[in-house]
């Protein structure tokens, strides 16, 4: 199946679709990954948008979705994918069923992981990691032996500054303005699903319930 992840940031989207990828095969097809990963290999597409990346710039939207659509007619991803960070605007969501119609495919399921800001404030403030290796910890949930030192390597624990407050209360404005409107361009087409706030084990168990529903459906 062809699935959207959509929420907000920290609400666990790449954590779940890691899972999927680990578990069920369902590639993940995350933005910022494979950005990074066309500018690596200057495919033209990468070299383009590595010039806006470079003055600190967004990347425009026909750039983005040409790596994305570069991406989805790769082998593995023929047969399903999860999208997870793309798209983050109306614009977006209507290249992508242009890009995917041409090939004869289009988005089966859309899950919405729907978790409250004091809760994103709370996850992604509290996150910590380690200097040396990126190891990720946090202050409640999963917090180093000894305070401010990765339990692995003994290297110093830093917060970054996009989990700093002030920036994560900016990220979530930009996402209540941008990407919430998808809710109900995605919900009129009878594709949206909500996913309840849990632990990471019972977020998957229902994942892969409402996936293997929607699949028996078709």
């Amino acid at each position: 199946m062809n699935l959207i992840f959509l929420g907000p940031p920290g609400a666990g989207k790449g954590t779940q679709a890691q899972l999927l990828q680990q578990r069920e095969g369902i590639p993940q097809v995350s933005t910022g990954d494979i950005l990074r990963a066309a500018m690596a290999a200057k495919t033209p597409l990468g070299q383009e948008a590595a010039l806006y990346v470079d003055r600190g710039e967004l990347v425009p939207d026909d750039v983005m979705i040409g790596i994305i659509n570069e991406r989805l007619n790769q082998p593995d991803a023929q047969r399903g994918f999860v999208l997870d960070g793309f798209p983050r605007t109306l614009g977006q969501a209507r290249a992508l069923d242009r890009v995917l119609g041409a090939t004869g495919r289009h988005i089966d399921l859309v899950l919405y992981f729907d978790v409250a800001d004091d809760v994103i404030i709370r996850r992604l403030t509290g996150r910590r990691v380690c200097r040396s290796a990126a190891h990720i910890y946090h202050e409640e949930l999963s917090p180093p032996r000894i305070s401010g030192r990765c339990d692995i390597d003994g290297s110093e624990l830093f917060q970054r500054e996009d989990d700093r407050e002030e920036t994560v209360r900016r990220r979530l404005e930009v996402y209540h303005r941008e990407t919430e409107p998808l809710v109900d361009f995605y919900r009129r087409r009878g594709l949206f699903e909500p996913v309840r706030n849990g632990d990471i084990e019972s977020v998957y168990r229902q994942l892969v319930e409402i996936i293997k529903a929607r699949a028996g459906s078709r």
